[in-house]
């Protein structure tokens, strides 16, 4: 309008003393882009690291042009090294277009103060990568792909372009201790705008304003810049309106709201969403389509017209919408949760297969089908019949809610023929009736258009030109276009429509952590990994497939194992040289080794015995499972069995030795065995320090050399002669048992031993001589003190020559009668004392 260009001159005569901003400012053609180019030379004048200015707008607001005079004005205060990142360098035409113009308005002149570096990469097209400036001082103005971000070590300033185009995990890693130009487009194709606006820029905003007010120590200052007014289209121009609606360019702002109280995914219904009526132009068609779109645009990355013109007429492609229970009562649009879209493939006739594996080339079209055929060598499998998953899009507010889950669960089912029509030859004699009397309709409908006056005039055009055109007379001015009539119904429960036969579900896609664990959940299994990664947003491209069980179909699902082993051994052998940087916990999930074993389990292999070879091709020597027999003992170092690692952990990941690991212990072996890394590159990876990863490391390598000395004595004990039972024909049982033989020889025993030990002669020797009479009379009638000394003489000699029955009167008895008295009590009379002890 009149008054921003008068503000913007205003502005423009404001800083024309003050440089860079004078100059650039004068290059704007509107005052929200002269604002954005001071707001970020502001930025840049301060210098300061941890800064983050981003811009924001629609199509058609002079974002890119911005960037560029902003970057020839850091050019300008010193910046030396500069780099801009993108999804490819075609998208930085018009940015370092405006590099350029920004340079040349501040006096620098090409080849004398400035060079312009090419790329030579056929796919970018001869596009600009570098620009080198040596007015002052050596300055460069780099490209880099985004997930390059291992170059920025040097970086004083980064502009990312087209930020919306590249993954919002690849943008948050870009993210360092320098100044960043942030620019993004909200709507449009160029990607994930409103994903970006929601949370990356939203991050920024808070860790800012808690920056700001003193509650962060450690944070990024954030400034954002808005650009409303159009400088592609004049304000309120009717041509942009149109085009927005048409190519669905504003279907970001028709995202549809969750609804106010979620459904269980159990719930929710999966629907065939015909294309004829989606593209019909009917009021509730155009917004349940521009609903889909925004649900496209705000969950995936790529985003261009032709995935438009793909839903609308690809033959092979259908869609299909999750929908929250419907209430009938209400005459309201369905609460769309999830969108689904699919390409059927495959079926495609052996004969072309084998041509186009010999030739060596890859017909367009049916991905899965060519890429596995052409990496297996199989002419057989592009003849199955498969359908390959193209976008899943979940709502942006409802992310692990399970209703991506719920889609591919029904799919699978309704493609398995679980999903049983009421009446499927009675759907099908339908459709044929409504076709029919479709094109009666229209044929009936064009004569009337013709020969009746009654006739609208409206109708009457639109008949009679459609007519004209059929004929091939008239042009297409002469046609009104309207919207059909008598379409089918928008959406279709999946039990009124009969599915393909396929054999498989399938997905292609870039290689995540999160997007692996969510499709192998859904019992997806790998197949193909591309080796290098991509360009743009440096994962590797995975196919993945479900085989699907029908009775219509033979063989069942068993077919899918084989390419999956094959594939697994593949890569396990490619983790040491185009995987080498996958991470762990990745490489792992991949290929899903069983880390747990039974004592049964590791038995029943020990007895089948296991060869481990070596990169020669020869079994480990004896000389090996010494060392490997020192290193678990703890006598050498780790680098001692380095080389063995590699066959060691192929074999434990191959199943062959089932010892029982933890994760961090199976992770350190992939790292170190198939990955080949350093020990040092584990510390940082699993957050372990190294001395706990070379503890886990040993525990390991302890468990496999016990394995495998547990396997060579199994094979020792193989080779020996074995033992063999003596024959028992000729044994009789025993007439006695044991336990009466024992007892027998026990009581033989005892009576030899007292034949022989216990003599009556033998004991008489001890014998004491005298009677009771002759006890009281020698203590004098007294009981003795208590440890007093007794003497009695013995009558008739001493008492080494007494003999039995001498001694005074029954003396014989005398042992006998002591226990009695003992019994009795006391021999003295109470009250007496005994006789005092005496001396010898």
């Amino acid at each position: 309008s009149r008054a921003s260009a008068k503000e913007l001159s205003e502005l423009a005569e404001t800083l024309a003393d003050t440089q860079p901003a004078g100059s650039l400012v004068s290059k704007c053609r509107s005052l929200d882009q002269g604002r954005a180019v001071v707001t970020f030379l502001d930025a840049a004048s301060e210098k300061a690291l941890r800064s983050t200015v981003a811009l924001t707008a629609s199509r058609g607001r002079g974002k890119s042009a911005a960037l560029g005079l902003a970057m020839a004005g850091a050019v300008h205060l010193g910046y030396a090294n500069i780099f801009v990142t993108a999804p490819s360098p075609e998208n930085l035409k018009t940015l370092f277009q405006f590099v350029l113009k920004g340079l040349d308005a501040l006096g620098y002149k090409e080849h004398i103060d400035y060079d312009v570096v090419q790329s030579n990469v056929p796919a970018f097209g001869k596009a600009i990568v570098r620009v080198n400036i040596f007015r002052n001082h050596r300055q460069t103005v780099q490209y880099i792909l985004p997930h390059e971000n291992a170059k920025l070590a040097q970086a004083e300033l980064l502009v990312i372009d087209e930020a919306a185009a590249i993954p919002l995990p690849t943008v948050r890693a870009l993210l360092g201790p320098y100044l960043v130009f942030l620019c993004s487009t909200v709507n449009g194709y160029e990607g994930t705008g409103r994903s970006l606006s929601l949370k990356l820029i939203s991050q920024l905003r808070e860790s800012g304003a808690k920056l700001g007010s003193g509650e962060g120590a450690v944070g990024r200052t954030f400034r954002e810049v808005l650009l409303e007014e159009p400088i592609r289209y004049a304000p309120g121009d009717p041509v942009e309106a149109w085009l927005h609606e048409v190519l669905c360019l504003d279907a970001a702002q028709s995202l549809p709201r969750p609804p106010p109280r979620l459904p269980h995914p159990s719930q929710c219904e999966l629907y065939y969403v015909q294309r004829d009526t989606l593209f019909s132009f009917h009021k509730a068609s155009e917004k349940f389509l521009q609903q889909m779109v925004s649900l496209y645009v705000a969950s995936h990355y790529k985003n261009t017209p032709n995935d438009l013109l793909l839903m609308a007429d690809a033959p092979a492609h259908h869609l299909f919408a999750l929908l929250a229970p419907v209430d009938e009562t209400q005459n309201v649009l369905p609460d769309i949760l999830a969108v689904v879209q699919v390409a059927l493939e495959g079926n495609v006739s052996k004969r072309s297969a084998v041509n186009s594996l010999a030739r060596g080339e890859l017909p367009q079209g049916d991905l899965i089908p060519w890429t596995v055929g052409q990496q297996f060598q199989d002419p057989d499998f592009p003849s199955l019949s498969g359908a390959r998953i193209v976008r899943l899009a979940v709502h942006p507010e409802l992310p692990r809610a399970g209703y991506g889950t719920r889609c591919i669960e029904l799919l699978k089912r309704y493609y398995q023929g679980e999903v049983a029509s009421l009446d499927e030859d009675g759907v099908e004699g339908e459709d044929e009736e409504d076709e029919e009397a479709r094109g009666e309709g229209e044929n009936s409908e064009d004569e009337e258009g013709q020969g009746s006056k009654k006739k609208n005039k409206k109708q009457k055009g639109e008949d009679g030109g459609s007519k004209q055109l059929e004929k091939g007379e008239g042009t297409l001015l002469s046609e009104t276009m309207g919207p059909r009539k008598r379409l089918p119904p928008l959406l279709v429960p999946l039990t009124d429509r009969k599915p393909e036969r396929l054999h498989y579900l399938g997905v292609s896609y870039g290689l995540t952590q999160q997007l692996y664990n969510f499709w192998r959940k859904s019992k997806f299994e790998p197949l193909y990994l591309r080796q290098s990664p991509s360009e743009t947003t440096g994962e590797h491209t995975v196919v993945m497939l479900c085989a699907l069980e029908h009775f219509e179909v033979e063989g069942g699902t068993a077919w899918l194992q084989p390419f999956v082993t094959d594939f697994k051994a593949r890569f396990m052998s490619l983790l040491g040289g185009a995987l080498s940087k996958l991470p762990a916990a990745l490489a792992l999930s991949i290929l899903d080794p069983r880390l747990t074993f039974s004592e049964a389990d590791t038995q029943a292999a020990i007895q089948r015995g296991v060869t481990i070879t070596r990169i020669d091709a020869t079994p480990f020597t004896p000389y090996d499972i010494k060392r490997l027999q020192a290193y678990a003992n703890n006598l050498v170092d780790y680098h001692l069995v380095l080389d063995l690692l590699p066959p060691l952990t192929g074999a434990y990941f191959a199943g062959l030795l089932p010892s029982s690991l933890s994760y961090a212990q199976a992770a350190i072996l992939l790292k170190l065995g198939l990955q080949r890394r350093d020990i040092s590159e584990l510390e940082a990876e699993l957050s372990l320090p190294t001395s706990q990863v070379l503890a886990l490391f040993s525990k390991s390598m302890r468990k496999l050399y016990g394995h495998l000395r547990s396997v060579k004595e199994a094979a020792v004990e193989r080779t020996l002669p074995k033992v063999q039972p003596a024959s028992t024909e000729h044994l009789v049982p025993h007439e006695m048992t044991v336990d009466d033989d024992l007892n027998a020889a026990a009581l033989a025993a005892r009576n030899e031993i007292r034949s022989r030990h216990l003599q009556p002669e033998d004991l008489a020797a001890y014998a004491v001589a005298g009677a009771d009479e002759d006890l009281a009379a020698a203590v004098g009638n007294q009981a003795p003190a208590a440890g007093g000394i007794v003497s009695v003489r013995a009558s008739g000699g001493s008492a080494s020559s007494a003999k039995p029955g001498v001694g005074g009167k029954k003396g014989s008895m005398l042992y006998a009668k002591q226990e009695s008295s003992k019994k009795r009590g006391s021999p003295f009379p109470l009250g007496k004392k005994g006789p005092k002890k005496q001396k010898k």
